[in-house]
């Protein structure tokens, strides 16, 4: 009797065992906190030099989980959306990943800022958790050919950007184009697009690239060259504070030729540095300009003002709102658990989504980029519009 009571109660205890081993796990993929919370994570630059993109990007997308929540959530499961400050350095995000998943136990990566950062924690986050990253803001080709498990990105690639600006210039008539790049070897990448589309376009056009040194403040004897070059358009592959100082010297040295930019230019930074010198810059973007009057912008910059005082409603904070909202848009078709599996499952099938901002994405199993398209945008009376609807550039080779 007495050893079928002890067989019994080390039963009882064995079972107990495996309900707190169950519960209490790594945090792994199926982690959700409980059924009526998606727990997810992110990592921004909230400090440091990058602090002026990680801040209003994460206030952008917190405005908008905030906005769901306020609704009801997703399918009544509110978001609870954890981010920590990186500092923009890859070692501290493996740091945070490594909590999140293992502490906070968040079933996904969502809506999160930086190539480098976020790369350092795929082998963690990815390979070895299973928690997948989606939505990040940055990227490399090599994350999405091939497509790798759990990873979706909906940032049309720099390549591809200075694809659409090699099109655009050879179609507005430009026969001679001057590339001005920064040196870093990230920039040269990007630059050396813009000649091959631009002659898929109209074979004559000639593309020639100027390095100028990273961080260059005195644009005066580039001007110079650029003049010298005699060009019908200049194409600028610079940081928002290095475009400001060439239109700002470009327009004292009264030089008019047409310029355009990529979508780190496309920023209100540009404006407020350049001033009047910015009038007429033409540029690609990843969404709307925020000062567009249809529905989805308009929701967008009341969402701002209720819930992100003091953040502007601009292109870096509707960043980050296009990425939770398609987020959301792809969690809501999910019927049952939340999980890093179920999310994983909903992406390879999610097709046509439209969050009315940014272009509209579609996945598959074997294609884990939502998109290549872009938006034009003008300068016109201090404010960046948007040009036309979202074109999709040349292939590259």
């Amino acid at each position: 009797m007495r050893r079928r009571t002890t067989r019994a109660l080390i039963a009882a205890l064995a079972a107990m065992l495996a309900l707190v081993v169950s519960a209490c796990g790594s945090g792994g993929p199926s982690a959700a906190g409980d059924d009526r919370t998606i727990r997810i994570g992110a990592w921004y630059p909230l400090t440091g030099a990058l602090a002026s993109f990680g801040i209003p990007e994460r206030a952008g997308a917190d405005a908008y989980f905030k906005s769901v929540n306020a609704r009801g959530g997703i399918n009544g499961r509110t978001i609870d959306w954890i981010v920590k400050d990186n500092a923009y350095d890859p070692q501290q995000t493996v740091q945070i990943a490594r909590r999140l998943v293992d502490q906070d136990r968040v079933v996904a990566i969502v809506a999160t800022n930086g190539t480098a950062q976020s790369q350092a924690t795929f082998p963690f986050v990815l390979e070895q958790s299973k928690v997948p990253v989606l939505n990040t803001l940055g990227g490399d080709a090599s994350w999405y050919q091939p497509a790798r498990d759990g990873l979706f990105g909906l940032q049309t690639l720099y390549e591809d950007q200075a694809a659409a600006l090699g099109d655009w210039v050879a179609r507005d008539g430009a026969k001679k184009v001057l590339v001005v790049h920064s040196d870093p070897a990230a920039f040269l990448k990007v630059a050396e697009e813009i000649g091959p589309a631009a002659r898929k376009t109209d074979p004559s056009v000639r593309v020639k690239r100027l390095p100028v040194k990273f961080q260059t403040t005195d644009y005066s004897p580039v001007i110079s060259k650029v003049k010298a070059e005699k060009p019908d358009a200049v194409v600028l592959i610079l940081a928002s504070a290095e475009a400001a100082s060439y239109l700002k010297e470009a327009r004292l040295q009264g030089l008019s030729t047409p310029m355009y930019g990529y979508a780190p230019v496309a920023a209100q930074s540009t404006l407020t540095l350049a001033g009047k010198a910015a009038e007429g810059v033409k540029a690609v973007q990843l969404v709307k300009s925020p000062h567009d009057d249809d529905p989805a912008i308009k929701e967008f910059r009341a969402a701002m003002a209720k819930y992100e005082r003091g953040q502007p409603a601009d292109f870096i904070t509707l960043w980050g709102w296009a990425a939770a909202k398609a987020f959301v848009e792809i969690a809501k078709t999910i019927d049952g658990p939340v999980t890093a599996e179920s999310l994983t499952r909903a992406y390879e099938n999610a097709r046509h989504v439209d969050t009315g901002v940014a272009p509209v994405l579609s996945f598959s199993a074997g294609r884990h980029l939502g998109t290549r398209d872009v938006q034009k945008v003008v300068v016109r009376n201090g404010r960046w519009e948007s040009r036309g609807d979202f074109f999709t550039p040349p292939v590259r080779d």
